[in-house]
C-alpha cells in the first residue's frame, strides 16, 4: 500500500459512490485502490453524513495563523529579563562545551 497518497474529495466520492452502486464490499475496494479498509470506512461514514463536503481534508495550513509564535515579544520588563537570562545561559553552556 502507498503511504500518504492525498486524494481530492471528488476522488474519494467517486470511490464511495462506486462502492454504494456496486456489488462488492469495502475490502474489494481496499485492494483495488490500495486504501486501508478503515480509511474507506471513515470516508463512507463522512460521505453519508455530510456528502462530498465531509470528505474535504481538515489538515494543512490554517488561514490567519500566528507565524513565529515562539518569538513573541515579552509582555513586561520581568519577562524581558527572563528571556535575556535564558539566552545568556544557553550561550554560556555552548561556550563551556567548546572549551
Amino acid at each position: 500500500m502507498r503511504k500518504n497518497n492525498m486524494r481530492t474529495p471528488e476522488e474519494k466520492a467517486k470511490i464511495i459512490e462506486e462502492y454504494l452502486n456496486g456489488e462488492h464490499g469495502l475490502h474489494y475496494y481496499e485492494r483495488k485502490y490500495a486504501i486501508h479498509y478503515q480509511v474507506l470506512h471513515s470516508w463512507y461514514k463522512k460521505y453519508l453524513e455530510d456528502g462530498i463536503d465531509g470528505l474535504k481534508s481538515k489538515t494543512g495550513k490554517k488561514k490567519g495563523g500566528t507565524k513565529g509564535q515562539g518569538a513573541r515579544k515579552p509582555k513586561n520588563r520581568e519577562e524581558e529579563l527572563e528571556k535575556k537570562i535564558m539566552k545568556l545561559e544557553i550561550e554560556n553552556a555552548r561556550l563551556k562545551k567548546a572549551i
